[in-house]
C-alpha cells in the first residue's frame, strides 16, 4: 500500500483527524488524573490476635503460629511477618504480584484470607480475642492535617475533628477521612478497699450491678392501630449524678449504699495514652482524607479547601488547623514544574530543528512532535495512565526519538526536492515513505522494546515505574503512523526549496567526515584496535561510578525517628520528643515541626511507611524552607543529637522517591532458637558499631524488658478457694482498672473502668498491697498473703519471624553523606564471616535486597525485549551479518554512560538502568537506519566501499540531528533528582555512542562484508 499517495489522496480526512487529536489532547490534559507518584497497589494486610495476659512467648506459640498455619494455606502468598508481643499477636501478610495486579482481584484475596482466619479461630486458646483482618495499607491520606488549641480539652478538639470529618468526607472525590492520636475518654470508679471492707461488699458485686447498667435493653413491643411500637426503657444513668447515685445491695437484709459512698467517680483520659501528637509544640489531633482511587487529586484538595472555608465559622475561636502535608498543592507544583520541563524540551527541540533543517522543516517536525504529544495524552486517558512523575518524564525522555521518524522521512523529501526542484512532489514523497517506512517501524519497534523490561518487569519497581514503558510505546508507535502520513503531506504542501544557482560544494565537516571515514576503513585493524582500547578504559572506569538504587527527594520535608529503650513509658518518650523539638526548632530555615509518640503518623505519601504502634518510639515531621538545606542539616544534626541523647537510637533522613522504605542496611539471623539468634545479632551490631559510617544501629526485637513476676501459693489460694485467674484480675484491677461497661452520652460509648484510687495504684507495694475477695472466707484477702515472692525477670518483648522461621534483623542507615553501598561493604564481608551455627542463615535484607529484587525483575523481562529487539532486525534484514553488525555496536553505550556518570558524579542506580536499556535502542534504531542505506546503496549497483562511505555521509544529518533533538530534549531533567541519573545516561551515552557509531558501523560493515578498499 503507497501510505503517502492514500493520505494525499484523503487530504481532508486527515486534517480532521488532525484536528480532532489536537483537542482531544487538550481535552485530555485537562482531564487526566494527576498524582506526585504513580499510583501502585499495596498488597499487604495484618492480622491482629489480642491475647491479654499472654508472654510474647506464649502468644508466638499459641497464636501467631496457629494464624501463620492458616495463612499459610494460601496459594497467593508471596511471604508471611510476624511480630508477637505481650498480649498482642500481629501477622503481615504480602501477596504475589500475580495473583492482585488490581485492586479488584487484591480484594478477592482478602475475602479469601478472611476466611481462613475465621476457620482458625477455633483453634485458638482460651483468652484469645477474635482476630481482625486489616487491608486498609494502600490509604493514603493526601491531605493531612493537625488541630490544635491552647485552652482546649482533648475532647473539643476531638468534637471539632469530628465535624469536619462528617462534612469533608461528603466533598466529591473523597472516599474517606481518618484521625490519629485521639484520646480515649473514660468514666473512673476508684473504689476504696477499705470503704468496701467497711461494708462488707465485694468488687464483684458492684462490677455485677455496673454491667447490668450499661446493657442495651428492650422490653417487646406493642400492637398500636395496626402499627407495631417498640418498647424501649430509658437508662436510668443518663449523667454522672445518676451513676454516683447508683445504689448497691449491702447484705441480705434489703440495705443499700450508694456507689458514691464507696468509691471516687470522675472523668478522664485512659493512661498511658497509646498515641500522642503534637504540633510545634501543643498537643493536637490529626486527621487525614484520602481520594477515591484514580481521583485527580488535585481537584479533590481544591473541593476539600473550598468547603474548609465554608466551615471556617464552625471552628472554635483559638482553635487552629493546620497543614502537615497538602498533596494537592505538591502535585499540582510537581505537574507544573514537569510540564514546564517538557515544554522547555519541545522547544528546545523546535529550535535545533529550526537551525538544522530550515525553518520549512523545522516547522513540519515540529508540528508532527505536537500531534504526537496530543495523541499520546489521548490514549493516557483511555488506558487511564495519570499524569504523575514517571508518565511525564517518560514523555519528555521521548521528544528525541519521536522525532526521528519525521526527520528521516523529511530529510529524505527535502534531499530529494534539493536534488531536483522540479520533479513530481507526489512522487517524491510516495518513494520517500516507501522506502523508509519499513526501516523506521524497525526502528521504533527496537525502541520501545529498549524499555520493555520495565514495562514487563514482575516486580515491585516494575509496578512503579511501569507507565514508563507504555507511554513510550504509544508515543513511539504514534510518531511513527504520523511520520508516514501527516508528515509527507506537510512536505507534500508546504516544503519549498530553490533551484541551486551552482553546484553546491561538499561542506567542511562532510569532507573531514569522509576523510575519516577512508583512513578508518583502510586501517582495520588499527581502528579496531582503538576501539576496543576504548572500550577496555570504559569497562574499567565503571569501578569509579558511584552505586546506588533510588534517589532522594526534593521535598522540603525531612525526618528523625527516635527509639527509647523497649519498655520506655510513652511519657518518658514524649518528654524526650519534646526536648529534641527545641533543639530542632532553632536551625536556621525549620517552619513546622510535627510530632508522633508511639508510632507513626497516617500515610500521608504513598512512598511513606509508617511505623508500627510502640511506645517506645517517636518521630519528628520537620518543614523546611528551602528543600536545599536539607542535606547539611541532616549531618548536622545527627551529630548534636546523638551526642545528646546517648540512651536512644537516632537516625536523621531525608524522604526517598519510588518505592522502599525502612532501614538501608538489614542483616537477617534466621535460626529456631532466639538465645542463639541474638547473641549472632550481638555480634553484628558489634560490627556495625565499631563502623564511623553506620548510625542507628539496632536489631528489631529491641532490647529484653523486666517483667514483675508473682509466684503464687498454691497452697495457700486453694485453702482460699482462690485461682490464679482471679487473684491475677485483682492485681490487674488495682494497676490498671478493669472495664466493667460503658456510659452512653449521645452517639459516644465511653468505657467505664473501675480501678483502686491513686494512693493504692502508684504504692511501691501496690501488687502485695492489692486485696481479692475470698467468697470462702468471706472477706478481702491481701495479695501479699497470696505469693511467695515477686520476682523480676527479663523476657522478649518482641518476637519476630519471616515465613514461620524466627528471624532477627540488625539494623543500621548510613552516616550523612556516606553511600549506602559503601557503606554496607564495608560491613558485609566481617559479618559473613561470623559463625553461624547449624541449622542458622544469614540473608541481607534492606536497600541490597530491594535493589537486588528490582535488578532481578528487569534480568527476567529484559532477555524478552532483547530477543525481541534481535528478532526485529533480523526480521528486517531477512539475515544474519546486517543484524550483527549493529549489534556490534551496542556495547560501545557503556563509553559515554561510563564518562557522563563519572563526571557528575551520578550513582548507576535503578533508572540509570532503565537510561542504558533504552540507550542500547536508540544506538540500534540509529544503526539500522545506516545498514540500510548502505544495502540500498549496494543494490542500486554502487561499489561496496563507496556505497558505505556514501551511506554514511547521506545519513549522517539525520542520526546526528535525532541524536542531538533527544540529548537536548532530556537536559531538562538533569535538574529532576528521580531522572537525573537516568538524563546523565542518555545524554553522554548516545553523545558518545553516536559519534562511535558514524564510524564503527561503517568499519563492521566493511570488515564482516569483506569490502575491500577502492582507490578514491
Amino acid at each position: 500500500m503507497d501510505i503517502a499517495r492514500y493520505t494525499l489522496a484523503k487530504r481532508t480526512s486527515v486534517w480532521v483527524l488532525i484536528v480532532l487529536t489536537l483537542i482531544g489532547g487538550y481535552i485530555s490534559y485537562l482531564k487526566l488524573g494527576r498524582f506526585e507518584d504513580p499510583e501502585f497497589v499495596i498488597r499487604q494486610a495484618v492480622i491482629v490476635t489480642p491475647y491479654p495476659g499472654a508472654t510474647a512467648q506464649e502468644v508466638s506459640d499459641e497464636v501467631t503460629d496457629v494464624i501463620e498455619g492458616a495463612v499459610q494455606a494460601l496459594q497467593e502468598l508471596k511471604e508471611v511477618k510476624s511480630v508477637s508481643m505481650q498480649g498482642r499477636s500481629e501477622v503481615t501478610v504480602e501477596i504475589k504480584l500475580e495473583f492482585a495486579k488490581s485492586s479488584a482481584q487484591l480484594q478477592q484475596v482478602w475475602d479469601k484470607l478472611r476466611r481462613k482466619v475465621a476457620d482458625a479461630q477455633r483453634q485458638l486458646p482460651p483468652g484469645a480475642g477474635a482476630s481482625i483482618v486489616n487491608d486498609d495499607f494502600s490509604d493514603v491520606y493526601a491531605l493531612f492535617y493537625a488541630v490544635t488549641g491552647e485552652g482546649f480539652s482533648d475532647k473539643q478538639l476531638q468534637d471539632y475533628v469530628d465535624t469536619l470529618r462528617r462534612e469533608l468526607v461528603l466533598v466529591p472525590g473523597v472516599a474517606k477521612a481518618a484521625t490519629l492520636a485521639e484520646q480515649q475518654e473514660a468514666i473512673f470508679i476508684e473504689i476504696s478497699s477499705e470503704r468496701m471492707a467497711e461494708f462488707g461488699l465485694s468488687v464483684e458485686r458492684v462490677l455485677q450491678v455496673l454491667q447490668k447498667q450499661s446493657l442495651v435493653t428492650v422490653a417487646g413491643s406493642v400492637d398500636a392501630q395496626q402499627m407495631r411500637i417498640p418498647v424501649i426503657p430509658k437508662s436510668n444513668i443518663s449523667s454522672l449524678a445518676d451513676l454516683t447515685n447508683l445504689q448497691v445491695a449491702v447484705g441480705s437484709n434489703n440495705a443499700v449504699v450508694r456507689l458514691g459512698d464507696i468509691a471516687n467517680i470522675s472523668r478522664g483520659y485512659t493512661e498511658p495514652a497509646s498515641m500522642l501528637m503534637r504540633y510545634n509544640g501543643q498537643r493536637a489531633i490529626g486527621f487525614g482524607i484520602s481520594n477515591v482511587t484514580g481521583g485527580n487529586v488535585v481537584e479533590m484538595g481544591d473541593a476539600v479547601k473550598a468547603r474548609l472555608a465554608e466551615l471556617e465559622g464552625q471552628r472554635p475561636l483559638g482553635m487552629d488547623l493546620h497543614v502537615i502535608s497538602m498533596q494537592s498543592d505538591s502535585v499540582r507544583a510537581s505537574v507544573a514544574n514537569f510540564i514546564d520541563n517538557l515544554i522547555a524540551a519541545v522547544a528546545i527541540v523546535f529550535v535545533v530543528l529550526l537551525l538544522f533543517m530550515g525553518v520549512r522543516s523545522g516547522v513540519i517536525i515540529g508540528f508532527v512532535l505536537l500531534l504526537t504529544v496530543a495523541g499520546t495524552l489521548c490514549v493516557m486517558l483511555i488506558d487511564d495512565i495519570a499524569m504523575q512523575r514517571i508518565s511525564l518524564g517518560a514523555l519528555i525522555i521521548a521528544l528525541g526519538m519521536l522525532v526521528d521518524n519525521a526527520i528521516v522521512v523529511t530529510d529524505g523529501v527535502l534531499v530529494r526536492f534539493q536534488q531536483d526542484p522540479n520533479a513530481d512532489k507526489q512522487q517524491v514523497v510516495s518513494e520517500v515513505v516507501n522506502a523508509t517506512k519499513w526501516p523506521l517501524l524497525g526502528g521504533t519497534v527496537v525502541g520501545i522494546f529498549a524499555f520493555s523490561a520495565i514495562g514487563l518487569s514482575p516486580s515491585d519497581m516494575g509496578e512503579y515505574a511501569g507507565s514508563l514503558f507504555w507511554v513510550i510505546l504509544y508515543s513511539m508507535f504514534l510518531s511513527w503512523v504520523f511520520a508516514v502520513t501527516v508528515t509527507p503531506m506537510l512536505c507534500h504542501d508546504f516544503l519549498r526549496v530553490k533551484a541551486p544557482t551552482k553546484e553546491a560544494k561538499p561542506s567542511k565537516l562532510v569532507t573531514g567526515y569522509k576523510a575519516v571515514l577512508q583512513w578508518v576503513l583502510s586501517h582495520r585493524v588499527v581502528s579496531c584496535a582503538m576501539l576496543l582500547g576504548t572500550l577496555v578504559a570504559a569497562v574499567w572506569g565503571a569501578q569509579f561510578i558511584p552505586p546506588g538504587f533510588m534517589p532522594e527527594s526534593q521535598r522540603p520535608q525531612f525526618v528523625v525517628d527516635v527509639y527509647l529503650p523497649q519498655g520506655s513509658d510513652i511519657r518518658r518518650t514524649e518528654q524526650v520528643v519534646a526536648s529534641i523539638e527545641k533543639d530542632v526548632a532553632q536551625k536556621d530555615g525549620i517552619t513546622n515541626i510535627t510530632s508522633f509518640i508511639g508510632g507513626g503518623g497516617l500515610r500521608f505519601m504513598l512512598t511513606y511507611s509508617p511505623e508500627a504502634r510502640n511506645p517506645s518510639y517517636g518521630q519528628l515531621l520537620i518543614d523546611i524552607d528551602d528543600y536545599t538545606k536539607i542535606a547539611p542539616l541532616v549531618g548536622e544534626l545527627q551529630n548534636e543529637l546523638d551526642a545528646k541523647y546517648p540512651d536512644a537510637s537516632i537516625k536523621v533522613w531525608k524522604f526517598m522517591l519510588g518505592r522502599g522504605g525502612g532501614k538501608k542496611i538489614e542483616a537477617g539471623f534466621k535460626g529456631p532458637d532466639s538465645h542463639v539468634l541474638r547473641q549472632l545479632a550481638e555480634q553484628a551490631k558489634a560490627i556495625m558499631h565499631n563502623d564511623p559510617n553506620l548510625i542507628a544501629v539496632q536489631d528489631d526485637w529491641r532490647q529484653q524488658v523486666p517483667v514483675l513476676q508473682p509466684v503464687y501459693s498454691a497452697q495457700e489460694a486453694q485453702r482460699l478457694g482462690l485461682t490464679t485467674q482471679e487473684i491475677s484480675a485483682a492485681i490487674a484491677q488495682t494497676l490498671n482498672g478493669r472495664n466493667v461497661g460503658v456510659y452512653r452520652e449521645g452517639n459516644d460509648l465511653i468505657p467505664l473502668i473501675v480501678r483502686a484510687p491513686e494512693n493504692e495504684r502508684h504504692h511501691e507495694r501496690a501488687i502485695e498491697n492489692s486485696e481479692v475477695f475470698s467468697a470462702q472466707a468471706g472477706r478481702y484477702v491481701p495479695v501479699s498473703q497470696l505469693v511467695d515472692s515477686v520476682d523480676t525477670v527479663y523476657q522478649d518483648a518482641l518476637l519476630r519471624r519471616i515465613n514461620r522461621m524466627p528471624t532477627i534483623l540488625v539494623q543500621a542507615d548510613p552516616a550523612p553523606g556516606v553511600m549506602t553501598a559503601d557503606a554496607f561493604n564495608n560491613v558485609r564481608e566481617k559479618i559473613e564471616q561470623i559463625e553461624l551455627p547449624a541449622g542458622y542463615e544469614l540473608i541481607w535484607y534492606g536497600e541490597y535486597k530491594a535493589s537486588k529484587d528490582a535488578n532481578e525483575g528487569l534480568a527476567l523481562s529484559a532477555p524478552y525485549g532483547f530477543a525481541a529487539m534481535i528478532l526485529a532486525v533480523v526480521f528486517m534484514f531477512n539475515a544474519l551479518r546486517q543484524p550483527l553488525v549493529i549489534w556490534m555496536t551496542a556495547p560501545f553505550a557503556v563509553v559515554g554512560v561510563t564518562i557522563g556518570l563519572i563526571a557528575f558524579q551520578t550513582p548507576f542506580e535503578f533508572m540509570a538502568i532503565l537510561g542504558f536499556l533504552s540507550l542500547i535502542g536508540m544506538m540500534v534504531k540509529n544503526a539500522i537506519v545506516l545498514v540500510d542505506q548502505a544495502d540500498a546503496e549496494i543494490r542500486e549497483g554502487k561499489e561496496a566501499y563507496f556505497a558505505i562511505i556514501d551511506a554514511a555521509v547521506s545519513r549522517a544529518r539525520p542520526v546526528l540531528l535525532g541524536a542531538f533533538t533527544t540529548i537536548l530534549g532530556v537536559a531538562p531533567l538533569l535538574v529532576d533528582p528521580f531522572f537525573k541519573s537516568m538524563a546523565v545516561t542518555i545524554m553522554f551515552g548516545l553523545l558518545f555512542a553516536t559519534i562511535l557509531t558514524l564510524v564503527v558501523i561503517p568499519l563492521f560493515y566493511a570488515v564482516l562484508f569483506r569490502v575491500k578498499v577502492a582507490k578514491v
